[in-house]
C-alpha cells in the first residue's frame, strides 16, 4: 500500500469539530491508551497489503473501534447554503456510528516529556481523574470523557509522581475536578510528607465546595500562592439551570479557608451568555464578588481575587449543543468590567469576537473547512475568518447561522456520525431538564 503522503490523524478533540474532517484521513475517537496501539498494529498489517488507499481507511474503519475515517462517510446539505440535511456512511463495511472509546483502568496519564520549552516549563503532569461527574450542561471536558475514572493513589498517582521527580522538582495534578478523587483527603496527607517539601505542586481547577484549610495549606507550603475553582455565575437559579450544583455561601467559605490555609489569592472563572441569563443574573455575580471582598476583609490581608470570563459558547456532543452565542454578551462583559473595577477585582474576560469565531468552529460542518483555509491565506485575524466568509456566500451559511442561531433538537447535527459517552437522545434529555428550570 502506498498512499503517496503521510496518514494524517488526530484524536477525539478535533473530532469533537467535524468540519476539520477535509484535513485528516482518519481520527480516533475517545481514550488513547488501548486505541492507538490497536490502530498502529492494522495499519502496519495493512501497509504490507497491495490495496488501494480506500480499501486500507475501510478495513481501519471496519475493523478498529473508534476509528473515524471521514470520506466515508458522506454528507447532504439542504441547499448549497443550507443546514445538514443528513450524514450517511457510503458503504456497509463501515459503522453508521462510530462510538467513542473508554478506557477503564486505574492507572491515568502523566507525562513522558518534561522540557522548558512548552506552555507549563518543567512540570511532570500527573492525571489524577478523567471526567468529571457534575456534567454541567455546557461541558465538553465533563460529557465527552465520560464516565469519571479515578487514579489509583498508591498504584498510580504516587508512584507516577515519583517518578516525575527524578527529572523535576515541579508537578502538577491534573484532571477536570480534581479534589472529587475518592481519595483526595488522602493525597492531601501524603503529598504533606516531608520527603516533598521542596516540591511545587500545583492543581487545576478544583470544585469551589472541596477546598478545605488543609488544602490550602499543603498548596502554600509546596509554592503555590492560589487556588482556582470554577463558579460559572453568582447566580444560584441560573447554576441549577447548568447543573452547577454549588451554593453561593460555599463559595464564600471556600475564599475564607483559602486564605486562612496561607494562599494569597483566588481565580473564578464564570461566563457570560449562558442560556437564560439576565441582567439579574450578572448583578448576582456582581454581588457575590462584593460579599467576598467583604469577608476577605474581615481577616485583614491583601487577598485577591481574579475572575476569568468567557463568553459561552455551545460545544458538540453537550446538551447545550443547540443553544446560540448569545449577542448581548459582549455587553454583559463591558458592564462587568466596569463594576468589579470598582470593588478592587482583577477581570480577565476572553474576547467576545473570537467566541463568536469559536462557535463557528465548534458548530461549523465540512464546508467551514473552505473558510479556515481561505482565512489562513488572508493572515488568519477575526478580519480574515469575515473576509473568507464574504468570498464564500452562497457556498454555506452565514456566520449568524452557526454561531447566533438557535438549533431546533430536530436538526441534523454535523457530527452525527459521531458518539461521544452520550446518545443524542441522552443529550436532548438533559437540555430539558435544563429547561424545565428556567
Amino acid at each position: 500500500l502506498d498512499l503517496g503522503l503521510p496518514l494524517k490523524l488526530w484524536d477525539e478533540n478535533i473530532l469533537l469539530k467535524t468540519r476539520q474532517a477535509d484535513f485528516f484521513d482518519v481520527i480516533l475517537v475517545g481514550d488513547g491508551e488501548e486505541l492507538l496501539e490497536e490502530f498502529i498494529s492494522e495499519w502496519q498489517k495493512l501497509k504490507s497489503l497491495d490495496i488501494s488507499r480506500t480499501e486500507a481507511l475501510t478495513r481501519l474503519a471496519a475493523t478498529v473501534e473508534g476509528a473515524y475515517v471521514p470520506e466515508l462517510y458522506e454528507v447532504e446539505y439542504e441547499c448549497a447554503d443550507g443546514p445538514v440535511k443528513s450524514v450517511k456512511p457510503v458503504s456497509s463495511e463501515v459503522p453508521a456510528v462510530v462510538k467513542k472509546r473508554t478506557f477503564r483502568s486505574r492507572t491515568l496519564a502523566a507525562s513522558t516529556v518534561i522540557t522548558p520549552i512548552s506552555a507549563w516549563e518543567n512540570i511532570h503532569m500527573v492525571e489524577a481523574v478523567r471526567s468529571c461527574p457534575e456534567m454541567c450542561r455546557f461541558c465538553l471536558a465533563s460529557y465527552s470523557t465520560l464516565p469519571f475514572r479515578s487514579a489509583s493513589i498508591e498504584e498510580g498517582l504516587i508512584p507516577a509522581i515519583d517518578r516525575g521527580l527524578e527529572h523535576t522538582r515541579r508537578i502538577g495534578i491534573l484532571g477536570a475536578s480534581v479534589t472529587q478523587h475518592p481519595q483526595f483527603d488522602e493525597l492531601v496527607d501524603k503529598l504533606s510528607d516531608q520527603k516533598y517539601d521542596d516540591v511545587r505542586i500545583s492543581l487545576s481547577s478544583v470544585r469551589t465546595n472541596s477546598v478545605t484549610e488543609k488544602l490550602a495549606r499543603m498548596l502554600s507550603t509546596h509554592d503555590s500562592r492560589s487556588i482556582t475553582v470554577a463558579v460559572e455565575s453568582g447566580s444560584e437559579r441560573l447554576r441549577n439551570v447548568i447543573n452547577k450544583k454549588l451554593e453561593n455561601d460555599q463559595i464564600v467559605e471556600a475564599a475564607r479557608v483559602a486564605q486562612i490555609g496561607g494562599l494569597s489569592s483566588m481565580k473564578l472563572y464564570g461566563m457570560a451568555g449562558l442560556p437564560s441569563e439576565s441582567m439579574d443574573d450578572v448583578e448576582e455575580t456582581l454581588e457575590m464578588f462584593r460579599k467576598l471582598k467583604s469577608e476577605s476583609a474581615k481577616l485583614k490581608s491583601s487577598f485577591r481575587f481574579t475572575f476569568g470570563c468567557s463568553t459561552f459558547v455551545p460545544k458538540a456532543h453537550t446538551p447545550f449543543q443547540w443553544f446560540p452565542v448569545r449577542k448581548d454578551s459582549d455587553k454583559k462583559l463591558k458592564y462587568l468590567d466596569k463594576e468589579l473595577r470598582k470593588i478592587g477585582v482583577d477581570f480577565r474576560p476572553e474576547s467576545y469576537k473570537w467566541s463568536v469565531i469559536q462557535a463557528l468552529i465548534s458548530r461549523g460542518d465540512r464546508r467551514v473547512s473552505m473558510v479556515l483555509e481561505k482565512a489562513a491565506e488572508y493572515g488568519g485575524s477575526q478580519g480574515s475568518i469575515k473576509r473568507a466568509m464574504k468570498d464564500l456566500k452562497g457556498q454555506l451559511p452565514p456566520l449568524q447561522y452557526y454561531a447566533h442561531e438557535e438549533w431546533d433538537i430536530s436538526t441534523c447535527l454535523p457530527w452525527s456520525a459521531v458518539q461521544m459517552s452520550l446518545s443524542e437522545n441522552l443529550l436532548r434529555d438533559h437540555r430539558e431538564q435544563a429547561m424545565n428550570l428556567v
